[in-house]
């Protein structure tokens, strides 16, 4: 489909945005198969990589077109101008929101991260008409539900390990029970990368949907259309995201909040895998970072109580609530200021913000390289 020279720099945010939501969260998929020592880190992101790609095979559209009309009403956008504003405004303060959180290391969500962009940049335009109210009250429901969830099955999915684990103990086989749950802890880590990408990806290509819609003139229908080449587009802009790993995140997740052992990330990732699999299915936009966080915590907690940090817990807590306002706050700065610049203008900033992202990457890479390198297997 043809569209303009704006919808495509528009479309080349989203994907920036997608980029760094894998980079980012890419520390969901790998911190507990690293932090066990069961893969090397870059054959952990690879293999993350690969199961993020081909989740379009087996999920479909739903999270997507909840994304791309189920937050903020589309079809009240007056111009093409306007639509292009909002929807790269909200781009705007999602992606540095989820900079902001990378440098400090904090697992936040990129998926709040949008939904606050959305809704900072759709108030300043059109107030609280423009908001779908019951698409934000999913997803402000399961912002508690996801990772209460995740913690409930990941203490579920712990026990019952352990109870298969202590049957290989008493007969002597502890060693042959370690082995088998690093090989499992391979198949829950593609599972919840599986998960991962199903969630994701589509954020991206319900962006995407959006913007051509608007670019076509058709936003007052409503009507997305996901096609395969948006699909595709967002698919491998978070594979390659994924690739290139987060490791201050990695940290966090797969030692400081609670030490793992491969029947423990088994556990975590199962669980959060189970979750996931389940909201894709029912088309609900939940967030990747809360439901593994609240699965290792869980996890943790089955040792005891103390095993987990609470203190770093309680600091990752506050950045989720920080989160939707957080972003939505920038999201909304940058509206006005993309209403006063012109068009032309608007878009060099987009691309100036992609060019800005992948200098930020390269420049940290090397230091990046040598915090994976503590993960690394003897």
């Amino acid at each position: 489909m043809p569209f303009s020279y704006e919808a495509g720099i528009i479309i080349l945010v989203a994907l920036s945005f997608d980029y760094v939501n894998g980079f980012h969260d890419a520390a969901n998929s790998i911190a507990t198969v690293v932090s066990t020592r069961v893969l090397h880190p870059r054959l952990a992101v690879a293999w993350a990589a690969f199961w993020n790609f081909i989740a379009f095979a087996v999920f479909g559209t739903a999270v997507a077109k909840v994304v791309g009309s189920g937050i903020i009403n589309i079809s009240m956008i007056e111009t093409q101008t306007d639509g292009f504003n909002v929807v790269l405004a909200a781009l705007i303060g999602a992606v540095a929101f989820d900079l902001i959180t990378w440098y400090f290391g904090l697992p936040t969500s990129s998926s709040h991260a949008l939904a606050g962009g959305l809704v900072g940049a759709a108030l300043v335009y059109g107030g609280t008409d423009m908001l779908v109210s019951s698409g934000i009250t999913k997803i402000a429901i399961f912002i508690v539900i996801a990772p209460i969830l995740g913690f409930v099955v990941g203490v579920v999915m712990m026990n019952i390990a352990m109870f298969f684990g202590k049957l290989y103990t008493r007969k002597g086989r502890m060693s042959t029970a370690n082995t088998a749950f690093r090989r499992l802890q391979l198949v829950s880590a593609a599972a919840y990368s599986l998960g991962h990408g199903a969630n994701d990806a589509q954020k991206t290509m319900g962006i995407i949907a959006a913007v051509l819609l608007i670019d076509s003139g058709g936003a007052a229908s409503g009507e997305l259309d996901i096609s395969l080449p948006i699909v595709l587009a967002a698919h491998t802009a978070i594979a390659l995201g994924t690739l290139t790993g987060g490791w201050r995140i990695v940290h966090t997740l797969g030692s400081k909040i609670t030490k793992l052992q491969p029947i423990g990330g088994f556990a975590a990732e199962s669980s959060a895998a189970m979750t996931l699999f389940v909201t894709a299915h029912a088309g609900i936009p939940v967030s990747t970072t809360h439901t593994i966080t609240g699965s290792i915590i869980g996890v943790g907690t089955t040792k005891r109580f103390s095993a987990v940090r609470w203190g770093l817990t309680g600091t990752v807590f506050y950045a989720w609530v920080l989160t939707i306002p957080g972003s939505a706050a920038i999201a909304a700065l940058s509206y006005e200021i993309l209403t006063v610049v012109p068009a032309e203008f608007a878009a060099t900033m987009g691309i100036l913000t992609a060019l800005s992202m992948g200098v930020l990457f390269f420049a940290r890479r090397r230091k990046a390289t040598r915090e994976a390198a503590v993960f690394a297997p003897p």
